[in-house]
């Protein structure tokens, strides 16, 4: 196999410049004067003042000394920043604070350059902020604070304004430049999927404005800011666009967890009540429970379980249901559930030797059990998702609107929407239809080919391996991928979770067997006990082994 080849020495620039030839294609309606002026000025410049700023954007920032900046393409860095210097892009005179002076330099350098004041080698930097801050309070300009520099230091002052070219262009903010070349490298390979105008992730200028508003809201959250103000700006952030909302709906559920852990429980009501994001309602109820309004919390519940969002929904607030009623000192009512009846006849015991060496006890059953006639894999979510998702391959990367906004995505924006699979039902037929007219297992192959290492938010590459999609295809009947598929398209985001972590096969039989393994002490999660009761109720085989290990005192369940 041939080595990579290595990126151009000016890769990252080119990269740049596809993104900006994407925004000015796709968004000029969208674009203010100062950033089509950008655009213009920017294609205007010399190599090397391109390539420096696109250096610096790529760096954290915004501060950066002139004399520490070397770059092999670069070697005139001075040269280079001349032109950013004079469009005012790069700023050598804007004043700079005593804490970014001390991000920018080393303590070595800062015991220098403070020799007179009142800092000592002994402290730690922190120590010597805290020292200087009475005296050197007020930002000054780079100059003033080290006037014996030899070189300046430079501030980026469109930082700001890239960022929003990076968000128009990836859709998001956790994406960076770095795509490009994972994808040029051959690392990444991504679905090519048809764009018009109704798939560009935002419709109006408005809409980045109120992405990048949620964004702060969330890092004010992550920074511990007053809850009552994260409150009012997600509240200011309302859009009319459904996809922007869900990430409204999902920064109020965070900030109601927030809140909870607090025990800040007026404003957890609050928060969870202006969510529709999944999860919200039931982390209601438990709210009311808390505050002791046991009757709306009843109420709610009540409702939760006539109508239950999800699955999940429907396991917790059944197990809600009696303990609120006992608040209320009522009786009777709905019947508690039979999960855990029915999985606990799949249960199986067995003991064996502890390993040698540290092992997963999922890795210890599978080589017990494996054979030659009879192979075990180790599996859990990756094996049923990947058949899923190469039979589904055309629904899933269908070029609905809203669903793929840049050619770097590893699946569509909307996967985890409400509305994911009913706005493709008919496709998922079409390739549900397959299992019944027997097309699917040349499809499965056909794709496991050309698709081979495209990214996908089913296929785990790394693990679908030749000989373990041959046996699934041979020794799992066509009717029980469909009832599996059924679940999957039930919840997508929920219930891609949850697989027993073990498959048997028993190929000279034509059959199969899903196996939940649990170690000594190890209990089953919420997630995994919904598969199990579905596979159970089903038909589908499906056990739980409780594994021992021979010898150990204390590890019975």
């Amino acid at each position: 196999m041939s080595e990579p080849v290595p990126p151009h020495r000016f890769y990252y620039l080119h990269n740049f410049q596809r993104a900006l030839d994407w925004i000015a294609e796709r968004y000029q309606d969208l674009l203010s004067e100062g950033e089509q002026a950008f655009l213009e000025q920017f294609a205007g410049l010399p190599q090397a003042s391109r390539a420096l700023l696109v250096r610096l954007l790529m760096r954290r920032g915004p501060w950066f000394l002139a004399g520490k900046l070397a770059y092999e393409e670069i070697p005139d860095i001075a040269g280079a920043a001349e032109p950013l210097l004079a469009l005012g892009w790069l700023d050598a005179v804007h004043p700079i604070s005593l804490e970014e002076l001390f991000a920018l330099h080393t303590k070595p350098e800062l015991l220098r350059l403070f020799a007179s004041a009142s800092v000592r080698p002994e402290m730690r930097k922190a120590s010597m902020l805290e020292a200087l801050q009475p005296d050197f309070g007020g930002p000054r300009t780079y100059a003033e604070w080290n006037p014996l520099a030899p070189k300046a230091a430079w501030r980026v002052m469109v930082s700001d304004l890239c960022e929003r070219f990076r968000l128009m262009f990836f859709g998001n903010l956790y994406q960076t430049w770095s795509e490009f070349v994972l994808a040029d490298l051959g690392v990444f390979r991504y679905e090519p999927v048809a764009f018009d105008d109704a798939s560009r992730a935002f419709q109006s200028r408005a809409d980045v404005d109120v992405y990048l508003a949620l964004h702060a809201c969330r890092q004010a959250l992550d920074d511990s800011t007053e809850i009552e103000t994260v409150l009012q700006a997600a509240a200011r952030c309302r859009s009319d666009n459904p996809w922007l909302e869900k990430r409204r709906a999902k920064l109020l559920l965070r900030i109601g967890q927030s809140c909870e852990r607090a025990q800040d429980w007026p404003r957890a009501e609050q928060a969870y009540a202006q969510s529709s994001y999944p999860g919200a309602r039931h982390r209601r109820i438990r709210v009311y429970e808390r505050m002791g309004r046991f009757e709306e919390a009843l109420a709610w519940a009540c409702a939760s379980q006539a109508e239950p969002e999800s699955d999940e929904e429907s396991q917790r607030v059944s197990r809600m249901l009696p303990r609120l009623r006992r608040h209320l000192g009522q009786e009777g009512g709905a019947s508690p559930s039979n999960a855990k009846s029915v999985v606990a006849q799949l249960r199986m015991d067995l003991e064996l030797d502890p390993p040698t060496e540290p092992a997963s006890v999922e890795y210890v059953l599978r080589d017990h059990w494996h054979a030659e006639n009879a192979p075990v894999f180790y599996v859990e979510n990756a094996l049923i998702n990947s058949l899923f998702g190469l039979l589904c391959w055309p629904a899933i990367f269908a070029p609905l609107p809203g669903a793929f906004f840049h050619p770097f995505q590893s699946g569509p924006a909307d996967l985890g929407s409400p509305d994911f699979v009913q706005r493709r039902g008919g496709l998922f037929e079409a390739c549900l239809a397959q299992l019944e007219d027997g097309r699917y297992p040349e499809t499965i192959r056909q794709r496991f080919a050309d698709k081979q290492g495209m990214q996908s938010p089913f296929v785990f590459w790394g693990m679908l391996t030749e000989p373990l999609l041959a046996l699934a295809l041979d020794c799992i009947p066509p009717a029980h991928l469909k009832l599996l598929f059924a679940r999957l398209l039930k919840d997508v985001q929920a219930n891609r979770s949850g697989f027993p972590d073990l498959v048997r096969f028993w190929p000279e039989e034509g059959r199969y067997e899903m196996v939940e393994v649990k170690a000594p002490g190890d209990k089953l999660q919420d997630n995994q006990i919904r598969w199990l009761r579905y596979c159970a109720e089903n038909g589908l085989p499906v056990r739980v082994c409780h594994v021992h290990w021979r010898g150990l005192a204390g590890d019975a369940t």
